[in-house]
C-alpha cells in the first residue's frame, strides 16, 4: 500500500537527514543557480526558509506555494526544476517550523509523487535584480494570490468557497463524519451537505474563505480516503453559501450546533437532556471527529476512530479496539444456524464468530473481522427480508462474542470461524473487495470445473429450493456464470445453501451476489 495514496491510513516519518542547499553553478542549470544569494548558517537549524526536495520537473511555483499556505504567510519561492528541488521562505520561523514539524511525519505530496521537506541551511531566500521574482510572473502571481487570499477574513463563505466532493469507486462507505476528519485537516470546516445523485455518494463542504478551500482542493482531488478505493474527485460548487436545517448524519452546520436533528424523537430526547443517546455531534466546532494524518495539510493533536481506522485495518497502541460486532433480529428461529450466518454475512466481510441468543433464538451476535465490514453489512442486509422475515442488523454493544466456557451447555448455537478457510478477504487488497454489491435476484457463480453443464448447476440450485429464471456462462471464463432467480430473497436463500457447495471432487462453488442481470 502506498502510504501517499491513502488519506485514513499512516504514513511513514520523513527524516530531515542532511540538508542540501542549492546545487553549484553547474552549465545545465546555470540561469537557476544564480537566481539565489544565500547566507549560509548552521544547517539543519530552524530557519524560515523551508527546502523541498524530489519535486516532479512539471511542478508550478504555485503548487509549492500552497504548500506552505496553511502554516502561514508565504514570503518568497523559488523553483529549480532542473534540479527537482524548491525553496519557501515564510514570514516566520514559527510558520515554517510548524510545516517542517507536520511533514516530519506525514509525507507531503505534489502532483502524485512524495516530495521531503526540511530546513534550509539559509535563513534568508534572496534572488538578485536580474532573476527576481518580478521578472518571474508566475512567481509573482503565486505570491500575490497567497497573499490576497490569506488576508481574507470572510467566515460566512463566497465564491469558491464551497467544494462539491464525488466519491468514486466507493467500496466502503464513506460517512459525514469520515468526510469531516479529512477535511477539516486542510482548515476549519464550517457546513458539510451529503447526498446521493446518480447512484453516486457527493457532498458540498463549505470553508470560511478561499484559500482553505482552494488547499483542500489541491491536496485531496485524485487521493483515495482507503487504499485503492473512496477516490475524492473535487470541483467548485456554484454555491456560496450553504443552508443547513438539521445536524444529522446527512448535513451538519458545525457553526451552529443547537440545529433539530430532523427526528422528533431525538429533538425532544434532546430537549429533556435524555442520557446515553447515540446523536450526532452536536457540540460544534470544538468536538473535531477524530482520524488519522494523511499526506498534505497540518494536522495537529489528532487520533483515530473505529469508523476512520477500519478499512486501512489500523490499530493504534492505548487505543479501544473498534466495535465489530453486529446484533441480527428478527430472525426465522426455524431457518437460522451459526453457519447460514456466517455465509451471509461472509458476503461482506470475515465473519469471526457467530452466536444465537439462547433464550432468544431470532436474535444472534455476528463478529466480524474489522469495523468498516460491519457497516459494509448494516448498509447491505439491515431491513432484507430473509426466510420470510425482514431481519434488522444493527450494531452491538459487545466488543466481542464470548464462546461458551468448557463444559458449559450451548446446543452449537456458538462457533468460531477465525481459521475458516471460506474468508473472502483475508487477503490484503483482495479483489473481492470490488465486488461487493447489495443482495439481488441475480448471483455471480465462479470455481466451476469444466466437467459441470448448465443443466448440473440449474438442478443443483432448484433442489436447493430456488426458482431458476436465467443462466448464462461468461463468454471468454466458463469457469464463470451469473444464475437469475425468481427474487432477492430467493437468491439470498440459495447463496446461504449454495455457497462452497462440492460441485467436483475437487471443486467447490463460490456464489456472491451480481450487480448485473441477464
Amino acid at each position: 500500500m502506498r502510504g501517499s495514496d491513502e488519506l485514513l491510513a499512516q504514513t511513514g516519518a520523513v527524516s530531515n537527514g542532511s540538508v542540501m542547499s542549492p546545487a553549484p553553478n553547474h552549465a545545465d542549470n546555470n540561469n537557476d543557480a544564480k537566481k539565489v544569494k544565500l547566507d549560509t548558517k548552521n544547517p539543519g537549524a530552524p530557519s524560515r526558509v523551508i527546502h523541498i526536495r524530489n519535486i516532479p520537473n512539471e511542478v508550478t511555483e504555485a503548487e509549492i506555494v500552497h504548500l506552505g499556505i496553511p502554516f502561514g504567510k508565504v514570503t518568497n519561492v523559488l523553483v529549480l526544476k532542473g534540479k527537482n528541488q524548491a525553496f519557501l521562505e515564510m514570514s516566520d520561523e514559527v510558520s515554517a517550523t510548524t510545516m517542517v514539524n507536520y511533514f516530519t511525519n506525514c509525507t507531503a505530496q505534489l502532483r502524485g509523487r512524495a516530495v521531503y521537506v526540511q530546513f534550509s541551511n539559509h535563513k534568508e531566500l534572496k534572488t538578485d535584480q536580474t532573476h527576481s521574482n518580478a521578472q518571474n510572473p508566475s512567481a509573482q502571481a503565486a505570491l500575490q494570490a497567497a497573499q490576497a487570499l490569506v488576508n481574507q477574513t470572510d467566515t460566512q463563505g463566497g465564491p469558491n468557497t464551497v467544494l462539491r466532493v464525488i466519491v468514486e469507486h466507493m467500496i466502503y462507505p464513506v460517512t459525514l463524519d469520515v468526510l469531516y476528519q479529512i477535511f477539516s485537516r486542510v482548515g476549519k470546516v464550517l457546513k458539510i451537505v451529503t447526498f446521493t445523485k446518480n447512484n453516486t455518494f457527493q457532498a458540498l463542504i463549505q470553508y470560511p474563505d478561499v484559500v482553505t478551500a482552494q488547499a483542500a482542493k489541491m491536496t485531496l482531488d485524485g487521493q483515495n480516503i482507503y487504499n485503492a478505493c473512496c477516490t475524492l474527485r473535487i470541483e467548485y460548487s456554484k454555491l456560496s453559501n450553504l443552508n443547513v436545517k438539521y445536524n444529522n448524519d446527512k448535513s451538519r452546520d458545525y457553526t451552529n450546533p443547537n440545529l433539530p436533528t430532523g427526528d422528533p424523537a431525538l429533538d425532544s430526547a434532546l430537549a429533556i437532556g435524555a442520557p446515553n443517546l447515540n446523536l450526532p455531534n452536536r457540540t460544534g466546532e470544538n468536538a473535531t471527529p477524530t482520524g488519522m494524518p494523511f499526506t498534505g495539510m497540518p494536522l495537529a493533536g489528532v487520533t483515530p476512530t473505529a469508523a476512520a481506522l477500519g478499512a486501512a485495518g489500523i490499530r493504534l497502541p492505548g487505543q479501544p479496539s473498534p466495535n465489530c460486532v453486529l446484533l441480527v433480529s428478527n430472525l426465522n428461529e426455524e431457518m437460522v444456524t451459526p453457519d447460514a450466518l456466517f455465509t451471509l454475512f461472509g458476503v461482506y466481510g470475515d465473519v469471526q464468530r457467530v452466536k444465537i441468543l439462547f433464550n432468544k433464538k431470532d436474535n444472534a451476535l455476528v463478529q466480524m473481522s474489522e469495523p468498516h465490514q460491519t457497516q459494509l453489512a448494516i448498509s447491505h442486509l439491515d431491513k432484507m427480508k430473509t426466510w420470510g422475515k425482514q431481519i434488522r442488523v444493527t450494531l452491538s454493544k459487545h466488543q466481542t462474542v464470548q464462546l461458551p466456557k468448557e463444559g458449559q451447555p450451548d446446543a452449537g448455537l456458538t462457533k468460531d470461524y477465525s481459521n475458516s478457510p471460506l474468508h473472502r478477504f483475508k487477503k490484503p487488497g483482495s479483489k473481492n473487495y470490488q465486488n461487493i454489491y447489495p443482495p439481488s435476484a441475480t448471483l455471480h457463480l465462479s470455481n466451476i470445473p469444466p466437467t459441470v453443464d448448465e443443466e448440473q448447476i440449474k438442478d443443483a440450485f432448484a433442489h436447493a429450493g430456488a426458482s431458476v429464471k436465467a443462466f448464462k456462462f461468461f463468454p471468454k471464463d466458463r469457469k464463470m456464470a451469473l444464475i437469475q432467480l425468481g427474487s432477492v430473497e430467493e437468491a439470498i436463500a440459495a447463496l446461504i445453501k449454495m455457497h462452497n457447495f462440492q460441485l467436483s471432487d475437487s471443486s467447490h462453488l463460490r456464489v456472491s451476489f451480481s450487480k448485473s442481470t441477464i
